[in-house]
């Protein structure tokens, strides 16, 4: 199976972390695009006590540039409050890749002009103080989408 997370210059290592965990419990790859607001080294990893580091799929890139030269971009999408359809719209095949932008801003804009028909949201009530959800929490909801579609491949 496979299915990628794509955290697009992360800050919060508590998030990363959350996702991180839920990508080793459906065989998700994870990939981190720098720069990252912390260190995924051994000791920092091994210290904030992710024993399940090492079941995971991951991949690490310099910048957004590197990512997209190594991936096939036909099957991004990306996750946004800002998405011109909820995420249940979609039809999502074998080795999709869901982008997610930092906590504090997102994907760029310029992405997201540029894929507009490519852009998910999560359903919220409307009220600029309910700005989104929490980032950990975003992935899980559309990850599990996605491996609904595929009718839970590898999963037990």
């Amino acid at each position: 199976m496979s299915l990628n997370v794509v955290l697009v210059e992360p800050e919060i290592p508590q998030n990363t972390g959350n996702i991180a965990r839920t990508c080793a419990a459906t065989g998700s790859s994870l990939h981190l695009v720098k720069p990252l607001g912390f260190s995924i080294d051994d000791k920092h990893v091994k210290r904030a006590g992710l024993d399940y580091w090492s079941l995971l799929d991951l991949h690490v890139y310099e910048n957004l540039e590197e990512f997209f030269q190594k991936n096939d971009i036909s099957k991004f999408y990306f996750a946004t409050t800002k998405g011109r359809q909820s995420y249940t719209d979609f039809t999502f095949e074998e080795g999709a890749f869901l982008l997610f932008g930092k906590e504090t801003a997102g994907l760029p804009k310029e992405i997201l002009s540029k894929y507009p028909e490519k852009t998910m949201r999560i359903p919220m009530v409307k009220d600029e103080r309910a700005r989104s959800l929490n980032l950990s929490n975003s992935v899980a909801i559309i990850v599990y989408e996605v491996l609904r579609q595929l009718n839970f491949p590898e999963l037990i």
